[in-house]
């Protein structure tokens, strides 16, 4: 997508009319709905095709990053420094680099911290309070030294969690160019503080729990689309980064286990004999083996190591680097083999969440690779690690999650799933975005849409009935039924969406799966929607190449299904208006059908026929029925056997918000005070 349609979604954003963009036929019953997605998205260029693929000169830039960084526990405070090997391989001259700071949201003086709304209630806890006064708090990055890798000073600016570096010569195109940064951090606390980073502590056996994420300076994306991607890190809308190859030293006390993305290159060093030898006996398990298991874990909780060891990690063709490091974890580990290659299906968690995670969660990761590798492309790192971490992130290889059973071990069936929900959706998020490289701070349901349809599909193949939330057509009932000033179209930024969960991850999922489901079936859209994972896999796409490609592929029409469902927030009502009856001499019966499209968002209209012999039939009319008037239509059927009723969307699959109007002769509708009613009286 390139710099004018953003512009052009801009403006659109900006006036608050997305949902009335572009009508080229105002005051008409048609030809608006079915318009093509021409008027409102780029024009292909020599970067990015018609057909949604990359195009011919497409290109991207890279960084790649050697790091050296060192766990102060007793201070709570990481120390840093970097070498960046950043690689120009835009057509452009740049003259300056811009660095993400994205711990910087932390800071009192952050944007995110004053634009946060705040309001006085009776009982207010200690961080409300200090959210409000807005008190110093130590938090954010220090920046120690920026030089080339001479050590010849750089000058920089920081503006909030973006640093512009301004280089001594313009960086010309195919060239390259060595920086590095020195720098630390007090790290927050997770629990309190917020963020997908930092530090959790355990009070019952005084240790701490630390999850290193957006933990370095890290290049910001330069694009053939948008050129810099410097929009600031608000807290909600995710990472743009560029896609480089990593070595990081990670130095922590001696007794701490730590996992990483990517390959650890120095087990020998790091890990004692029992430890190393069992690491052994994983590669060709069939079944998770505890490398470090809870019985040491538990006896070594209270002898605290003054020394230090250093845990190094490499990781090739990924967009970020996390770790997790600590004295508290069991970690497991077995073999994942994905078309005749093997990947290391691995947990870490504490002893609260041993009941669940030990149980479940590197069967969890094994499950999750094999079934979005069917639906996206084969996996293609040599690692997937779960952690439990008491809420969920996500990073290439390694992924944050929640589950904690009670202190007596149990847990509900609540727990449970929500904590495989949670995996198998962190775990996904490999695909989308680590490896299907979108932009999350501008689209979050690029990532999280995609990513949460998958998830629907993994869950649907781990258990028969599993409870999912998010996925089938109902669930988004109640979220596309209220008021439209509750509501903002999918294409929306993140940071001005009001219902976050359902907007980004809630509605994209299930307009995925109704297209696959419903619009287009199930081979057509799962051929269209591998090819984009194919094509834009270590790229960075756009919703424009997204879009592109689904039709591409399919050779189905589907700009009405976009402008509907993510360019606008009408919701889906048809109604069936009326039935009226002919019968002929050659005893065929003749049905002659009026809908209304009560909501506005055209769909299929689905039929179920209902006999007098007690069978049923369904008709399934696509949704072009409704391009020469999208507000009424009248369809005539010829039926073998008498009807007796009639049904539109007998199996829930269009989302459509009111099922009172779906009926012939019409169904008597309890109120829910009718409905307590009658259940207060068989109690």
């Amino acid at each position: 997508m390139n710099k004018n349609l953003l512009f052009f979604t801009a403006l659109i954003f900006s006036t608050n009319a997305f949902s009335q963009h572009v009508v080229h036929n105002p005051g008409s019953n048609h030809g608006n709905k079915f318009e093509q997605l021409g008027t409102i998205i780029s024009s292909p260029n020599m970067y990015r095709s018609a057909s949604g693929a990359p195009g011919p000169a497409y290109w991207q830039q890279r960084a790649d990053y050697e790091i050296n960084a060192e766990l102060d526990e007793k201070n709570l405070r990481l120390n840093g420094a970097e070498t960046i090997t950043y690689y120009n391989n835009s057509p452009d001259p740049l003259s300056y680099l811009w660095v993400q700071l994205d711990e910087n949201q932390h800071k009192a003086s952050s944007d995110n911290k004053l634009t946060e709304r705040s309001k006085i209630t009776d009982q207010m806890n200690n961080k409300a309070l200090a959210d409000i006064i807005n008190a110093e708090n130590n938090l954010g990055v220090k920046i120690l030294k920026v030089t080339d890798d001479k050590g010849a000073a750089l000058p920089y600016t920081i503006n909030n969690t973006m640093m512009r570096i301004d280089l001594p010569l313009v960086l010309q195109p195919k060239q390259q160019y060595k920086l590095k940064i020195t720098w630390n951090y007090n790290i927050a606390n997770r629990i309190a503080d917020g963020g997908r980073g930092g530090y959790e502590y355990f009070p019952e056996d005084d240790n701490y729990l630390f999850t290193m994420t957006q933990w370095f300076p890290r290049m910001a994306v330069y694009s053939d689309f948008q050129g810099w991607q410097n929009k600031q890190f608000e807290g909600r809308g995710e990472f743009a980064l560029v896609f480089g190859n990593y070595k990081v030293n990670m130095t922590v006390p001696a007794d701490h286990v730590v996992g990483g993305t990517g390959e650890c290159q120095n087990y020998a060093q790091v890990l004692n004999a029992a430890s190393l030898q069992r690491w052994n006996a994983a590669q060709t398990a069939e079944t998770p083996i505890e490398i470090v298991n809870l019985t040491e874990i538990k006896s070594g909780l209270s002898k605290k190591s003054n020394a230090k060891k250093t845990w190094t990690y490499k990781a090739e063709n990924v967009r970020d680097f996390a770790w997790v490091s600590s004295r508290r974890l069991v970690w497991d580990a077995m073999a994942t083999h994905i078309n005749g290659k093997k990947i290391m299906s691995m947990s870490y968690y504490g002893p609260e969440a041993y009941p669940l995670y030990n149980k479940y969660s590197t069967k969890i990761v094994d499950h999750t690779l094999k079934e979005y590798s069917k639906h996206t492309i084969p996996y293609p790192y040599p690692v997937a690690i779960s952690v439990e971490a008491a809420n969920g992130m996500e990073y290439p290889m390694i992924c944050f999650n929640y589950g904690r059973a009670q202190k007596d071990g149990t847990y509900t069936d609540a727990i449970k799933y929500g904590m495989m929900s949670v995996i198998i959706h962190e775990v996904g998020h490999n695909f989308f975005p680590m490896i299907v490289n979108s932009d999350e701070r501008q689209w979050s349901w690029m990532d999280e849409g995609l990513n949460t349809f998958c998830q629907y599909l993994t869950e649907q193949t781990w258990e028969k009935n599993y409870p999912s939330q998010r996925g089938p057509a109902h669930k988004i009932v109640d979220y596309m039924k209220m008021p439209k000033d509750q509501l903002e179209p999918i294409m929306t930024n993140s940071e001005n969406i009001i219902n976050f969960g359902p907007n980004a991850y809630a509605k994209p999922a299930t307009a995925l799966n109704i297209l696959r489901e419903t619009v287009m079936g199930r081979e057509l859209f799962d051929y269209a929607f591998k090819e984009y994972a194919k094509r834009w896999a270590f790229k960075h796409p756009t919703p424009a190449d997204l879009f592109r490609t689904m039709e591409d592929a399919s050779a189905v029409d589907l700009d009405w299904f976009w402008r509907g469902w993510f360019f606008e927030t009408d919701p889906v009502d048809i109604a069936l208006n009326d039935v009226r009856f002919r019968q002929t001499s050659n005893k065929k019966n003749f049905y002659e059908l009026d809908f209304t499209n009560v909501g506005g968002l055209v769909m299929p209209i689905i039929i179920e026929w209902t006999f007098k012999d007690g069978s049923k039939e369904v008709d399934r009319i696509p949704a072009y029925i409704w391009r020469k008037d999208e507000n009424k239509v009248t369809k005539a059927f010829a039926k073998d056997k008498e009807v007796v009723s009639v049904q539109l969307d007998p199996y829930r699959e269009t989302a459509d918000i009111d099922e009172s109007n779906n009926s012939w002769p019409r169904k008597v509708q309890q109120s829910r005070v009718d409905q307590f009613k009658q259940q207060s009286g068989q109690r």
